[in-house]
C-alpha cells in the first residue's frame, strides 16, 4: 500500500514540475514575443516621431536594455529546463533527443545574443563617440553595428522558434 502511495505521489510531484517547467518557457517566450513585436519597434517608432536627431540612440538605449533582460532570462531558464529534462519522462527517445536539441539551442543563442552580440554592439556604439544616428551608412562601424544587429534579431528569433517547439513537446509529454 505504501510503495503505491508513494508512486501516486512522485507522478504527481513529476506532473507538477513538468508544468512549472512548461510555464517558465512559455512566460520567456510571451516575453520574447511581446519585445520583438511591440517594445523594439514602439520605442523606435515613438522616439522617431518626435525628430528627435538622436532618436535612434535613445531606442536602442531602451531595446538594448529590454533585450537584455530578455535573454537573460532565457539563458537561465534554458539552463533550469535543462537540469530538470529527466524528472518524470514518459516522452520516447527521440522527443527526449528533440527537446534537449531545442533547450541547448535556446541556452546558446541567448547566450551569444547577450554575452557576444550584444557586447560588441554597445563596443561599437561607445567607439563611435557621436549617436550613431550621426555615423554615415557606409561608415564601417555602421556596417559593422548593421550586420551585429541582424544576429541579434536572428539569434532571438532562433530562441524563440526553438521554446516553441520545446513548449509543443513538454505539452505532448505531460499529456502522456
Amino acid at each position: 500500500m505504501s510503495s503505491t502511495s508513494n508512486e501516486l505521489k512522485q507522478k504527481g510531484s513529476a506532473k507538477i514540475l513538468s508544468s512549472v517547467r512548461i510555464v517558465l518557457l512559455a512566460i520567456w517566450f510571451g516575453a520574447a514575443l511581446f519585445f520583438s513585436v511591440v517594445v523594439a519597434p514602439a520605442a523606435f517608432g515613438v522616439l522617431r516621431s518626435y525628430g528627435l536627431a538622436n532618436a535612434s540612440e535613445i531606442a536602442g538605449g531602451i531595446v538594448t536594455r529590454s533585450l537584455s533582460v530578455v535573454n537573460v532570462a532565457g539563458f537561465v531558464i534554458g539552463l533550469l529546463l535543462l537540469l530538470t529534462l529527466f524528472v518524470g519522462r514518459p516522452l520516447g527517445r527521440w522527443g527526449l533527443i528533440a527537446e534537449t536539441v531545442c533547450l541547448a539551442l535556446i541556452v546558446m543563442a541567448t547566450g551569444v545574443g547577450h554575452w557576444l552580440i550584444a557586447a560588441r554592439m554597445r563596443a561599437l556604439r561607445v567607439s563611435m563617440m557621436v549617436p550613431i544616428d550621426q555615423i554615415a551608412a557606409d561608415d564601417a562601424r555602421r556596417i559593422a553595428f548593421n550586420n551585429l544587429h541582424g544576429y541579434s534579431v536572428n539569434a532571438l528569433g532562433l530562441a524563440m522558434i526553438a521554446a516553441l517547439v520545446a513548449l509543443v513537446l513538454m505539452g505532448r509529454s505531460l499529456r502522456q
